[in-house]
């Protein structure tokens, strides 16, 4: 540990993106033996693990307390699977296994399902982007019978996982304790959706349940969410880009104003939410735990966007509120000037292409004045090129007053450039009077040369990490 710069910790090996090298590895298992306490080893983000795996797990029978092995980004071999698979036979008190992005898991899983003893106390499981066949999801099931203990199945971008999705579904009953289910991304079809939903009346406990990025779901929604409304103790649920239809909001809007638990809810990327949300932005406000509330490119109107600013005036816990790539907003950002007053709470703001005007900025910069948004720490304005240098002005002279602030991004689309105005002599000053702004985003505005030196010294001289275009 001295060797790689980190504090030596008998119960913690912690060599997470170290560069390893094999002789490391080899070097690593013969000290297994003087590590009877270890608890935690992380080897992830080592490519040159892979394919030396069996030199280490023939040791691990030395530290059999073992409780948390992360291997993610190992490049893991075919033998390398069948090695870890038969150390689970020793590993007896394991708790966390991390094997995400090891492509050469797919097809294999179950060389590693088929030693898990019965009774094993694994209690959270991740196998992100492994390459998963429907043959895996098959083997994956058979083991949810082994391992009661579950709490935490991360089977994210897999895109094949789906077509094995109902027999997967029928074994979570086996882990009634389940508290977190992460389908990514996972290739989910409508009748997944409806196996899915049966299952989640197995599984009072779940608190988060993501099936983003699924879009075949869409229009799956009316003939599976009977167990959904159930999860009273769902505390996130995300479902964005899941192409859901009218329909799918009309079922939704009833369904999702039950679960009231809810902290976090995702429905961005889906456009219809715009077209029909009236009613399920309208009913947030029965959600009053809600924390995060994320529904960029919806597709909003100023009838939806009004219908959440009255809903918002009864989420007294907002933190974040991402309205990005929405239109409407821009002009009529003063629709959520109330539910703005009454969020103590928020941190984070979101308003990306959004077309924003002057009019919107000098709403922000009067609310900060007048005590409000005193919490923020997150501001993003960029990719709104409809503000005048007028307009920037105003909102770089009150800049200085969101105290908190730690990230703020200012920059263009992709396509435009744009001459930094007199507004920068404003934003150059505001800068000294924030002490915790790390992250400033000025890209595509062009600097004049005198410029660019202004804010590279500024830079290097409080160690801040202002992009802009050279």
């Amino acid at each position: 540990m001295e060797k790689l710069g980190k504090e030596p910790n008998s119960k913690n090996l912690d060599l997470n993106n170290c560069a390893l090298s094999a002789a490391d590895v080899t070097e690593l298992a013969s000290l297994l033996p003087f590590l009877p306490e270890l608890e935690e080893l992380n080897l992830s983000w080592n490519g040159c693990v892979g394919g030396t795996l069996k030199a280490l797990t023939v040791h691990l029978h030395h530290v059999n307390l073992l409780k948390v092995l992360r291997l993610n980004n190992c490049r893991l071999t075919a033998e390398d699977v069948i090695s870890l698979g038969e150390a689970f036979e020793i590993v007896s008190q394991l708790e966390e296994l991390d094997l995400s992005w090891n492509s050469n898991i797919g097809g294999r899983l179950s060389l590693l399902t088929k030693k898990l003893q019965k009774g094993c106390k694994l209690k959270c499981l991740k196998i992100t982007d492994c390459n998963l066949t429907a043959k895996d999801g098959e083997s994956l099931a058979e083991i949810l019978n082994v391992i009661p203990n579950l709490e935490l199945l991360d089977l994210s971008i897999n895109k094949n996982i789906g077509c094995s999705m109902k027999v997967i579904a029928q074994d979570l009953k086996n882990v009634p304790g389940l508290k977190e289910l992460n389908l990514h991304m996972c290739g989910l079809k409508e009748d997944s959706l409806q196996s899915l939903d049966t299952a989640l009346q197995h599984l009072p406990e779940l608190r988060k349940l993501d099936i983003s990025c699924n879009r075949e779901i869409g229009g799956g929604f009316k003939d599976s969410t009977a167990h959904l409304a159930s999860l009273k103790d769902l505390e996130v649920l995300d479902l964005h880009q899941c192409c859901v239809t009218e329909e799918d909001m009309t079922i939704l809007s009833q369904v999702i104003p039950l679960l009231s638990s809810l902290q976090e809810l995702n429905l961005s990327s889906n456009k219809n939410v715009g077209v029909s949300s009236d009613p399920l932005l309208g009913r947030l406000r029965f959600l009053p735990k809600l924390r995060s509330v994320t529904i960029s490119n919806c597709g909003l109107g100023e009838e939806s966007l009004s219908a959440l600013a009255e809903a918002a005036l009864h989420l007294p816990e907002l933190e974040i509120l991402d309205l990005s790539w929405n239109k409407c907003v821009g002009g009529n950002l003063k629709l959520l000037l109330g539910a703005l007053k009454l969020a103590t709470e928020i941190q984070v703001l979101r308003l990306s292409s959004c077309n924003l005007v002057a009019e919107d900025l000098a709403l922000l910069t009067s609310l900060r004045q007048d005590g409000h948004l005193v919490r923020m720490q997150k501001l993003d304005l960029s990719y709104n090129n409809k503000i005048s240098d007028e307009g920037w002005a105003v909102f770089c002279q009150g800049l200085g007053a969101f105290k908190e602030l730690s990230e703020l991004d200012m920059s263009l689309r992709p396509s435009s450039h744009r001459d930094c105005g007199p507004w920068f002599r404003e934003l150059l000053a505001a800068l000294a009077q924030l002490p915790a702004l790390a992250e400033l985003g000025l890209q595509r505005w062009v600097l004049s040369e005198y410029q660019r030196k202004q804010m590279e010294g500024f830079n290097q001289d409080n160690k801040r990490n202002i992009r802009f275009d050279c």
